[in-house]
């Protein structure tokens, strides 16, 4: 093994060891660059080796970071923070849960499935899962344990329904995962929407399933109220100003009548209106909401500009190649290899967060899938489909954590485990049908610009 390939090698490792140490990863990606950027130049200034690093080459790190702060593209990002942030205020979540519940209430699992629905709208709003994960908690745990639901089945169903926002566009993830390996947003929208509803579908499938098999575990409630024309009503008007907003957004994309950067800001107005109209708006929430998304922008900016420098120094001491080189090296045909890559990312998922695999695994991989000749659109969406376990497998699992800080007394995470692994089977199903049926992820984006 030559000299560069050890230092990409101890690199690499050096990053997922101090991920441990609870240290911020974005100055671990800029202090490991910093260090073994010094120590290349070290190398070959006292050994006479050519690593391929020096003081020419760490420059360019200014220009790249200058482009990262300047990307158009990057611009949706705090617009859509802020559509999250302001719509979780607006107070139609709250509004969404009674109706749907009243709609829902004569099915074993109705209460389940309201919770669902729910989130499914979240999701296609916000996109933040811990504000989807705490906001379904809040509504609906307490809702479903009162109607003598099994609290593995409560627990489950919020957890797994609160991380669609990480796919279901618009997603802040989307956004990242187009910029970093340079493939249009729109498509990954239009892509990744038919697959997130595909996972909806499934929870619902599997929360009927088990009302119907075990009745005790998801009850009808005493007082379910038949459905009337009134309850359809009222169910249409709750639902009418987030689909608005939605199709506002995603509608822009679809027709081309606006780019996704465009929509964003499209949304974060929608979202401020709805607001408005709720008499939600003042002062303090719009201060709220403008802190919160500077906050979060600025952690995603300098997450991205941590990965920026860690990926120049790596590219400089050919990590990308050698991994490219131990991939294609794998006797298992071209199928075989992303199939690989899917297995790895979902056991990398167990440790590392989705931010980590989106800015370092997924730039490395997705040159390799694509000279295999697969359709990056169709390997991104299920590099993020992989990745939506993430959030709940133990023992990183945000998604976990997020509903243990505002579960009810009773709720213990023995609870939330047990009732997580379903869905995490439910999340397998969904990738593998996703793999299989590629259709699934490129039908949308290539009908969307078909004349």
């Amino acid at each position: 093994m030559e000299i560069n390939e050890i230092l990409a090698t101890c690199m690499f490792f050096s990053f997922i060891l101090l991920l441990f140490t609870g240290f911020p990863v974005a100055w671990v990606l800029g202090g490991i660059s910093i260090v073994f950027a010094a120590i290349s130049i070290f190398i070959d200034a006292q050994f006479d080796t050519f690593i391929g690093i020096d003081w020419n080459y760490v420059s360019i790190i200014i220009p790249r970071m200058w482009a990262v702060m300047t990307n158009w593209v990057l611009v949706a990002l705090p617009m859509f923070v802020f559509m999250g942030l302001m719509l979780d205020r607006s107070g139609v979540a709250e509004d969404l849960m009674k109706n749907l519940a009243r709609l829902f209430g004569r099915v074993h699992g109705g209460l389940a499935v309201t919770v669902t629905f729910v989130g499914l709208l979240l999701a296609a709003s916000t996109g933040i899962i811990g504000a989807s994960v705490v906001l379904l908690s809040v509504l609906g745990i307490p809702l479903m344990l009162r109607e003598g639901y099994s609290k593995e089945l409560a627990c489950g169903t919020v957890c797994s329904t609160g991380t669609l926002g990480i796919l279901i566009p618009p997603s802040i993830m989307l956004v990242m995962m187009g910029d970093r390996i340079g493939i249009s947003v729109g498509d990954l929208f239009l892509g990744a929407l038919l697959p997130g509803l595909l996972l909806a579908g499934l929870y619902v499938a599997y929360i009927l399933t088990q009302g119907f098999l075990r009745p005790h575990t998801a009850p009808v409630p005493a007082d379910a109220e038949k459905v009337t024309l009134k309850i359809l009503l009222n169910v249409f008007v709750a639902v009418l100003p987030t689909a608005g907003l939605i199709l506002s957004v995603l509608g822009s994309i679809f027709f081309g009548i606006a780019t996704p950067t465009e929509a964003s800001g499209v949304g974060a107005l929608g979202a401020t209106l709805l607001a408005l109209s709720k008499g939600r708006l003042n002062v303090d929430v719009l201060r709220e909401v403008g802190r919160e998304t500077s906050k979060t922008t600025a952690f995603i900016f300098a997450l991205l500009l941590g990965a920026t420098a860690f990926s120049l120094i790596l590219r400089g001491l050919g990590g990308d190649e050698m991994i490219e080189g131990a991939l294609l090296s794998l006797p298992f045909g071209p199928t075989g290899i992303v199939i690989c890559i899917l297995v790895v990312t979902f056991l990398l998922g167990f440790f590392l967060d989705w931010i980590e695999l989106t800015l370092i695994i997924l730039p490395l991989v997705a040159p390799v899938v694509a000279s295999l000749g697969f359709d990056l659109v169709w390997f991104t969406v299920l590099f993020a489909v992989c990745l939506q376990t993430s959030f709940l497998t133990p023992p990183v699992g945000f998604a976990l954590f997020y509903l243990k800080g505002v579960a009810p007394k009773g709720i213990n995470l023995g609870h939330i485990y047990r009732g997580v692994i379903p869905f995490i089977i439910i999340q397998l199903v969904g990738l593998s049908i996703v793999f299989y049926f590629e259709s699934i992820v490129t039908w949308l984006p290539s009908a969307a610009y078909t004349p």
